[in-house]
């Protein structure tokens, strides 16, 4: 079927084209469709027929054929030899919003993939209109730009403008949206706004009720904003300011409240917040009077690599209080961090020797107590 498909969009017939980039379009949403799209060549159709900017209805069947066909990544890179990341930045203004949910979505597929198409959006000028739409009530709309600006704030020269724009304060914002894909998407934004930002601590701080805003996240019955806002979070408590001010805001016991999970995902970005969170005075013996401690070791049994690697420097940095490494230890800590002591993650690898490290000091000098 997408043989035939491809072939009938190279008619010229701009009704037939419309509806075969529309089937396109619908079915894409497979991988497997998206690469017989590319093994037909019909990526350079796609991207020639952007040009019909007059016909809206075919527009719009276009560019979502090519918003979704760029989730795979060697379409993703095709596009980019095509230029389309250009013709879609032109597209940016004057349309309406049904054909910029998919030029935005097709930004943001070709940004997450690739470092020089993120380079291609800032030079072709998308940089300012994509911040401006952050301004915008729709939700699918917000979606699709919250994040080709978060994978575009990986680019370091992008974030300088992303920031003269006032973006991140524009994602903050949508914080407090009452949709939770919106607010996940922002949170998500935000890192890599707060990791390349100049003096992202001040940015941070320059946010009157942000820290507030983003702790009250925690309590989300959603799973994909807890995970972002954990994220958030342990990008965020990397300053050393607002990390006070996160905890005098109660993060800690928040956090610990998160530790139940049984989401690997959630696992990953709430150790990481747990793991920055204890460099602050007494946080890490919070987290072992909260009934933080425990729950973690469970995760050790989890089969992700990832959840192995935060979690052991979640441990680590909770076992240089006394108290967490009895209650580490009453878990059985100790036997599946020696199996981590080998892995090939340097990571993973020295925060479980570290943690075991700080076991065996207090067992050793509980030994010798015993002995004066």
């Amino acid at each position: 079927m997408v043989e035939h498909l491809v072939k009938r969009l190279k008619k010229q017939n701009e009704e037939l084209q419309r509806h075969c980039a529309s089937a396109i379009f619908k079915c894409a949403e497979s991988d497997a469709t998206r690469t017989l799209v590319r093994k037909y060549e019909g990526l350079d159709p796609l991207v020639s027929l952007l040009s019909k900017t007059s016909n809206k209805d075919l527009l719009c069947a276009v560019t979502g054929a090519v918003w979704k066909c760029s989730k795979n990544a060697l379409n993703a890179t095709r596009f980019k030899e095509l230029k389309a990341i250009e013709q879609l930045v032109a597209l940016l203004s004057n349309q309406p919003e049904e054909v910029l949910v998919n030029v935005v979505g097709g930004l943001g597929e070709c940004a997450a993939h690739d470092p020089d198409s993120r380079a291609s959006i800032r030079k072709a000028g998308g940089l300012v209109p994509l911040v401006q739409l952050l301004t915008g009530t729709n939700h699918s709309l917000l979606i699709n730009t919250t994040k080709v600006v978060g994978a575009c704030a990986l680019d370091a020269d992008s974030m300088i403008v992303i920031d003269k724009q006032d973006g991140v304060r524009l994602l903050w914002s949508l914080l407090k949206s009452v949709n939770t894909e919106v607010q996940a998407c922002a949170a998500w934004a935000i890192c890599p706004c707060i990791e390349n930002a100049k003096d992202a601590g001040e940015l941070v701080r320059s946010f009157v009720g942000g820290l507030e805003l983003i702790v009250g996240l925690l309590k989300s019955d959603d799973l994909e904003v807890l995970a972002a806002v954990c994220a958030a979070i342990a990008k965020i408590a990397k300053d050393e300011e607002n990390l006070g001010v996160l905890t005098d805001h109660g993060v800690v016991p928040l956090l610990a409240k998160l530790a139940i999970t049984d989401s690997d995902h959630l696992r990953i970005h709430l150790c990481d917040a747990i793991a920055r969170c204890c460099m602050w005075r007494n946080n890490r013996i919070a987290f072992g009077q909260a009934s933080a401690v425990a729950p973690l070791v469970s995760y050790l049994q989890s089969s992700d690599s990832l959840v192995h690697r935060s979690t052991a420097c979640a441990l680590h940095q909770l076992s240089k209080d006394p108290g967490n490494c009895i209650t580490m230890h009453e878990a059985g800590v100790v036997q599946s961090l020696l199996s981590m002591v080998g892995s090939t993650d340097e990571v993973l690898q020295e925060a479980a020797a570290g943690c075991i490290g700080n076991i065996r000091h207090l067992a050793l000098a509980n030994e010798k107590a015993k002995f004066k």
